[in-house]
């Protein structure tokens, strides 16, 4: 799957999840608005259509709807997958020191395992902000659990940062994820 497919099936999903049902007229319109042409985006409905991710509904020859198949349940399981990620994830922080000890992890080494699992954290809090935008995914009892998960991690890597015998340890992994980093080309 290309690029603009994949893009072209996100937007799908997102105008679904904000409208539950629409005519497909109206949701090939939408899509449109935002990428693809004709072609490709009823291309991209049928896959979708066929993957069973949407059910399409004929009424009439003019009439026919689209919709998520079971929209409470997709977004409870995957916010369940979600929450057992970051469950696992936090797991590894809370290990972390007892491993890093009894294996004799190195300055380098403890250091680059702190700033993955801040990276792997970051972009786990980016997905839940980006949900937050949709009303079906804030109302799943899942969701604040799954913040205040996040936020256990966050309370963990603290915890760890500070429990490291160097003095330095914060100050390289602050280093490490400076933004100033970055190449200002590379941002539009």
């Amino acid at each position: 799957m290309d690029k603009n497919s994949e893009i072209i099936r996100i937007e799908i999903i997102r105008i679904l999840n904000e409208n539950g049902k629409i005519r497909a007229g109206e949701l090939a319109k939408r899509v449109m608005e935002k990428v693809g042409n004709e072609k490709t985006v009823y291309r991209e409905i049928s896959a979708l259509v066929q993957s069973g991710d949407i059910e399409k509904r004929v009424h009439s020859r003019s009439h026919i709807e689209y919709e998520l198949v079971n929209l409470y349940e997709s977004v409870n399981n995957q916010l369940k997958n979600l929450h057992s990620e970051v469950k696992i994830i936090f797991e590894e922080i809370e290990s972390f020191e007892d491993i890093s000890k009894m294996e004799n992890h190195s300055f380098n080494q403890r250091l680059m395992s702190i700033i993955h699992f801040i990276q792997i954290v970051q972009s786990t809090d980016g997905i839940m902000k980006l949900l937050s935008f949709y009303p079906t995914f804030r109302k799943d009892k899942m969701f604040p659990q799954i913040n205040r998960k996040i936020d256990d991690c966050w309370q963990a890597i603290m915890s760890t940062i500070s429990h490291q015998p160097e003095d330095v340890f914060l100050n390289e992994i602050l280093s490490n994820l400076r933004i100033s980093h970055i190449n200002s080309k590379n941002i539009n």
